[in-house]
């Protein structure tokens, strides 16, 4: 989805419509969930720090985000999807794969298949989705990239070899920041630059990734569109604008984070036996600590129970914390679907199909 959680925000709401919008709290301590599009052209960026966000925008207006909003729209977008496609693939709240080999409506161009599913989202969500179509996974997703928001772009396979050589490292899907500064020391700052490097050198430098380099510059991308997805841990965890100091403080807020905890292991159906407790100090030193059980937690009391357990072992006192979170692995179902927020996808595979990225 195009800004979705803004997206949401502004159709909710039509007087932040056109307006630079950030999704999260606007505290010191907070960051950015979502820019609008609006915000964006001022360098406010997801996952920024909304001190900084506001000074780039000193005009950009902060609204506090409403997951159940957020479900409720997705789950009409992964309708409109499954009625085009059988194998679906999510990847989180707004992201998902779709192998339309099989197409369930005997449209027969994946192109075609995109419009229509983008003006589907239209319709019912009044929102807009933006495409990307090519040949696999890794092209598609740089495809959607170009043309957003409401956008379609296609690379087909004739055009894929010149346009991975063109595009700089920093957009690559799978390269980040750091790699790509890494990466520019080098002297690697295009496709056709990582092109040049032979697998070895590659896997000298950058390890195990240095073989998905190498195959992403020469446009390989095998993996399959899986319908399955294992979700190893849920958790959750709160950032705070003021250090907690106090042991009182310390139990209080990690009773609100097992309650919300519960929620969710309870939405997803499944549980665990692996608790894990997070901790993060005001110096930004982190350490964990986990407990694996012979039985699946069944019940907050429980939870709650272990989480206590684990705090009592950590030296806490004297110390000041910023962050609280608890998790639970080792999980009971599998059949839980990823919550993060990213974009969607539309995958054709086989001889002469095309895969299209959709980006809601």
């Amino acid at each position: 989805m195009d800004a979705f959680f803004a997206s949401v925000e502004q159709l909710d709401n039509p007087e932040l419509k056109g307006k630079p919008l950030a999704v999260g709290g606007s505290g010191k301590r907070h960051v950015v969930a979502t820019a609008s599009y609006e915000a964006r052209k001022f360098g406010v960026r997801s996952a920024m720090p909304s001190v900084t966000a506001k000074r780039l925008c000193p005009d950009l207006i902060f609204v506090r985000h409403r997951f159940e909003r957020y479900n409720e729209v997705s789950e009409i977008v992964f309708e409109i999807f499954k009625e085009y496609a059988d194998v679906v693939e999510p990847l989180s709240i707004d992201e998902a794969f779709l192998d339309v080999t099989t197409d369930k409506k005997n449209i027969g161009s994946a192109t075609i298949i995109a419009k229509e599913i983008k003006k589907e989202i239209k319709k019912r969500t009044g929102l807009t989705a933006s495409a990307g179509i090519s040949v696999n996974k890794f092209l598609a997703k740089i495809a959607s990239e170009v043309k957003k928001p409401d956008g379609l772009f296609v690379i087909p396979p004739e055009k894929a070899e010149k346009f991975i050589e063109e595009l700089p490292v920093e957009k690559f899907y799978g390269i980040g920041k750091v790699t790509a500064e890494k990466m520019h020391k080098l002297g690697i700052h295009k496709g056709c630059d990582l092109k040049q490097w032979e697998l070895p050198a590659l896997i000298r430098n950058f390890g195990k990734a240095g073989k998905f380099y190498y195959d992403i510059a020469r446009g390989i991308d095998d993996r399959p569109v899986e319908t399955e997805y294992e979700r190893k841990s849920i958790g959750t965890e709160m950032t705070y604008e003021k250090d907690l100091t106090t042991d009182f403080e310390i139990i209080a807020e990690l009773y609100k984070v097992e309650k919300e905890l519960m929620e969710r292991l309870e939405h997803a159906e499944t549980t665990g036996r692996t608790v894990t407790v997070k901790v993060k100090f005001s110096d930004f030193r982190q350490l964990t600590r986990s407990k694996t059980l012979q039985n699946y937690i069944r019940d907050f009391d429980a939870l709650h129970r272990e989480v206590s357990e684990i705090r009592k072992s950590i030296k806490l006192e004297g110390f000041r914390v910023r962050l609280l979170g608890v998790s639970v692995s080792n999980l009971e179902s599998d059949d839980c679907e990823d919550m993060q927020l990213h974009l969607f996808y539309l995958v054709s595979q086989g001889q002469g199909t095309d895969l299209i990225f959709l980006c809601l």
